[in-house]
């Protein structure tokens, strides 16, 4: 189909920076407290140091897990909207460029697992060629498609199996046989073991663990619904947005209150391996929506309508330099946790395990600060973006 530009400009948007920054700072401390995908961790000092752990444990991936990772990738599907509609002003079909970006995103990635084999960036890099038809589809045809994955087909799929044959097993691609073959790399090796052991298994990990537990068909439908808040300019303090994000607010916890609740309950309720497992990713994908839903309108009304406004906008340096803070962050974490670096997994906890994940946030803010007073761009952002455009 002829596609049709917005008619006004996408200037930057300060709130998304804003969101991006606490995304990315979410994800920082999640990976942290799982000390990047190790899982194992030294017996607790006394009895008081075990509950404390458990506690902020159970408190970070209550607060983070799954809706970080949300936030972060719908506003990637907001930039793939912003970056070619204003090619398409200019009369430029952005598409095959965006093709190239992604190659690129692909290398990042890969140069991610030489550190971290929990990486995203390959993974974004394929789902953001998937929807790439979807940039010019119509309203409907986007909204279809975005309500479509938000199902989890998948799941929906071994459900139905489950229903017909109660022996039907639960979706096993093998992520756990593959996260057990890098383990000893982390636990005893070099960095080049585990650089050896990232690409060799963990570029299938990602790959495999996400369409186990839904995180590939949640991606895409993140990316979607991205894309079409970038249409409706939802993210812009103009029209009725304000009336839209408070709606989304009563909404979304509404939503959680009812959610979180049945996905504690129903999945045990059923004896079928595949619908109880199924089950519980649907209702685990969607209590993290409602509740980033929750976290993404709260930011949006207390930066338009508030005087917080003067306090998140410093959070946006950090949001800019997302993609530099994502690759330090795998680099710096596997220094200090695994065997090559100072080894870490042997003697730190998930309390100070989150607060190791709370220093590196605050150095790479000093950082982002410090850079972004005398770049435009992150170094990772401004590679990105350089090579986005070669040869124009």
């Amino acid at each position: 189909m002829t596609y049709t530009p917005s008619l006004k400009p996408n200037t930057r948007i300060d709130v998304a920076d804003i969101l991006r920054g606490i995304a990315i700072g979410g994800i920082v401390l999640i990976h942290f407290i799982e000390q990047l995908n190790f899982y194992i961790f030294p017996e607790p000092s006394s009895e008081l140091m075990a509950k404390v752990n458990g506690c902020v444990w159970d408190s970070t991936f209550f607060l983070l897990a799954g809706k970080m990772y949300a936030i972060f990738s719908m506003l990637f599907g907001l930039s793939l909207f912003i970056q070619h509609d204003n090619q398409a002003q200019l009369g430029v079909d952005f598409r095959p460029r965006f093709v190239w970006r992604m190659v690129l995103l692909m290398l990042f990635g890969l140069f991610d697992l030489l550190f971290y084999n929990g990486d995203i960036l390959t993974l974004y890099a394929v789902c953001g060629v998937l929807v790439l038809p979807f940039v010019r589809a119509s309203n409907r045809v986007l909204v279809g498609a975005t309500i479509l994955f938000a199902l989890q087909p998948i799941e929906i799929a071994y459900i139905v199996m489950g229903l017909f044959d109660a022996s039907t097993t639960s979706l096993d691609l093998g992520s756990s046989e593959l996260f057990k073959a890098i383990l000893p790399a982390q636990a005893e090796g070099s960095w080049l073991d585990v650089a050896q052991k990232g690409i060799e298994k963990g570029f299938l990990v990602n790959y495999t663990w996400a369409i186990e537990h839904g995180r590939a068909t949640q991606t895409i439908f993140l990316f979607l619904l991205g894309i079409f808040i970038g249409r409706k300019r939802l993210f812009y303090d103009e029209g009725n947005n304000i009336t839209i994000w408070k709606r989304i607010l009563v909404v979304s916890l509404c939503a959680f209150a009812v959610l979180f609740p049945l996905y504690k309950i129903v999945p045990d309720m059923v004896d079928v391996a595949s619908i109880k497992q199924s089950l519980s990713v649907m209702l685990n994908m969607w209590k993290n929506l409602a509740m980033m839903f929750v976290y993404v309108s709260g930011v949006v009304l207390l930066y338009y309508r508030t005087s917080a406004r003067n306090i998140l906008i410093k959070i946006a340096p950090y949001g800019k330099m997302s993609l530099t803070n994502y690759l330090t962050q795998s680099i710096v974490g596997g220094f200090v946790f695994y065997n090559w670096g100072l080894g870490m997994y042997r003697y730190s906890g998930h309390a100070s395990s989150l607060l190791l994940g709370v220093l590196c946030v605050a150095l790479q803010y000093i950082f982002c600060r410090w850079w972004l007073s005398r770049h435009s761009h992150g170094p990772f952002e401004a590679l990105w973006r350089k090579l986005t455009w070669i040869g124009k």
